[in-house]
């Protein structure tokens, strides 16, 4: 196949971040709605969510092999991995953020803020002074497919952060449809994060700056998705952002052109990098695992 089945370069900005003979590879197939993806280097094995069939998947990078990571998973969304190498997941049923610690417990870390349950945590990042910040739309509450039916306690959806001291947990933005995916810039000065919220305006990705603490000013618009709806991303040591679209990876610059996709089968929610060398991006489709080697590295995150 040629590049122009895998790449749709729309700026030659994007040409340098690829090569043309590397596919996109399906690793795994199976899935109801694949989520999640996480990344731990130094087993060189990825995690990833199967929301509906409340479990969760592990692919070792060493010799291809997928198995179930987590059955029943409290049908864990978002994960990620904190400073301390441990695992950090959004759990629809659970309604929680939850820590696995090292030897295997699982230790919630939110489930609550100003006394009401939240609603279902989607995606999660840990910053460098070792706080949380985490989404919580409703998708795990809207029906019994991705979690458990139920009301919303809070009656909003907000993206939290948790303090690293205390523990506790503050609202930082709350005035999002749907908040989703989010992720800091490599030097921690600017939050991305998505919203999914159907309305009249477009499905969009806003920036914030970020400021000491809790602080965040000057959120404003980044991008609007071209295809489907930006659900998680990542970034590049350089600041790229690559996103989840309804027809691939969407890449776009930190001055917020689009300047390429990686065209992907499915419709995306997730991806991540990983790798040896942090240039395997590894994709959660539909029902499947993608990964795709770039000539770029993934922005270290811890």
């Amino acid at each position: 196949m040629a590049a122009a089945d895998y790449y749709e370069i729309l700026d030659p900005r994007f040409s340098g971040l690829f090569n043309s003979s590397a596919h996109v590879d399906k690793l795994f197939t199976g899935c109801r709605w694949a989520e999640g993806t996480v990344y731990f280097p130094a087993g060189r094995y990825l995690l990833w969510s199967d929301i509906p069939n409340n479990r969760m998947l592990r692919y070792d990078e060493t010799d291809g092999q997928v198995s179930v990571f987590r059955e029943p998973s409290g049908n864990t969304n978002g994960h990620t991995v904190d400073r301390q190498g441990r695992l950090v997941s959004c759990e629809h049923s659970g309604r929680r953020v939850s820590r696995t610690e090292h030897d295997g417990t699982i230790t919630t870390i939110a489930d609550r803020w100003q006394g009401k349950r939240l609603n279902s945590p989607n995606d999660v990042v840990v910053k460098s002074d070792g706080s949380i910040w985490f989404s919580d739309p409703t998708y795990g509450i809207d029906s019994d497919y991705e979690g458990d039916k139920a009301e919303s306690e809070i009656g909003k959806s907000q993206v939290y952060r948790v303090d690293p001291a205390g523990g506790g947990v503050e609202a930082v933005i709350t005035d999002m449809i749907q908040p989703n995916g989010l992720a800091f810039s490599p030097d921690e000065k600017k939050l991305y994060v998505s919203d999914t919220g159907r309305s009249d305006s477009p499905v969009h990705m806003r920036v914030f700056d970020v400021g000491a603490g809790s602080a965040l000013s000057n959120g404003r618009p980044f991008a609007n998705c071209t295809a489907g709806v930006f659900d998680g991303f990542r970034l590049d040591d350089q600041g790229r952002i690559w996103t989840s679209a309804g027809d691939g990876i969407h890449c776009y610059d930190p001055d917020g052109t689009l300047i390429g996709k990686v065209k992907v089968p499915e419709v995306t929610a997730n991806c991540v990098f990983g790798g040896i060398k942090r240039n395997c991006l590894y994709i959660a489709g539909t029902t499947s695992l993608y990964m795709v080697r770039l000539m770029v590295n993934g922005a270290k995150t811890f």
